[in-house]
């Protein structure tokens, strides 16, 4: 049994709130390039260009990529011979977020109640997936998620006869109506079975893969090529002043279903498509 301190995971979600807020992904940045040379529009091109000049700017000067720094979703794994010392494992995970974001100098955008919204004033308390895996090691998927793309997510109960074409549309359709609200170009996150909570995680768990890597399931990266070809047939372009780049990537996460539905969640990414992780 391996013993790990709680300042630990407290330091790593801090240092992780920082890097994710100001140091875009690889992935990501490569697709913003590559699309200002694919983009046909004149202004289209020039918006990405700005936004290649940002990203590269926020790493350099240690600045946040966008003002919206999110509400902190984090996906952990927690190693089952892991024996977790000196505190909780929750409030560990919420003082490192509580630590990023005032050391950080990071936007605190959480209230603490849906309705009477008073803000929390340290961007607490995170949304916290776990999960239970083999071995001894804690890996932290951290990603703040702003709210301009995830008000613009979806959600429909299909019925189990539906065709991969309607899912399509669905995808599509969800795009076309969001128009320039989720800054594009977006990445795309689909949740595809489960249950409706389940999709929902499968959606945003989708938004941080690998943009530039397909679904391993042949056929499902078909309708990724297929989704992500329609949406920039939309013309909607970067930041929707129009062009032939709407959307970087469409990542498909599936889980097995009940025999009388199946639930889509389609969670909209802004072109910051912003994560880090780390393994302690």
């Amino acid at each position: 049994m391996r013993e790990l301190k709680c300042e630990k995971i407290t330091e790593a979600i801090a240092e992780l709130c920082v890097k994710a807020n100001t140091v875009l992904p690889d992935d990501v940045k490569k697709l913003i390039c590559d699309a200002e040379k694919a983009e046909k529009s004149p202004v289209g091109k020039i918006v990405l260009h700005d936004l290649c000049e940002n990203y590269m700017l926020a790493e350099k000067e240690g600045l946040p990529l966008c003002q919206d720094t999110g509400m902190a979703v984090v996906f952990a794994e927690v190693g089952q011979d892991v024996h977790i010392t000196g505190g909780d494992f929750e409030s560990a995970i919420n003082e490192g977020i509580r630590q990023g974001y005032t050391k950080g100098f990071l936007r605190k955008s959480i209230v603490a109640d849906p309705l009477r919204r008073t803000n929390t004033g340290d961007n607490t308390p995170a949304v916290i997936h776990i999960r239970i895996v083999p071995g001894d090691r804690l890996k932290f998927v951290l990603a703040p998620k702003g709210f301009g793309s995830e008000n613009m997510s979806t959600m429909k109960m299909f019925l189990p006869s539906c065709s991969p074409d309607e899912i399509i549309d669905f995808i599509v359709g969800t795009v076309d109506k969001a128009g320039s609200n989720p800054c594009p170009p977006v990445i795309v996150g689909v949740g595809l079975g489960g249950t409706v909570e389940m999709a929902a995680i499968l959606a945003k768990k989708a938004l941080a893969r690998p943009a530039d890597i397909p679904n391993k399931d042949p056929f499902y990266a078909g309708l990724e090529r297929e989704s992500l070809k329609r949406i920039n047939s939309l013309g909607l372009g970067p930041q929707g002043f129009g062009g032939t780049v709407t959307a970087l990537s469409v990542n498909i996460e599936t889980y097995p279903t009940h025999i009388a539905g199946l639930p889509c969640v389609v969670n909209m990414g802004c072109h910051a498509s912003r994560h880090a992780e780390t393994e302690l």
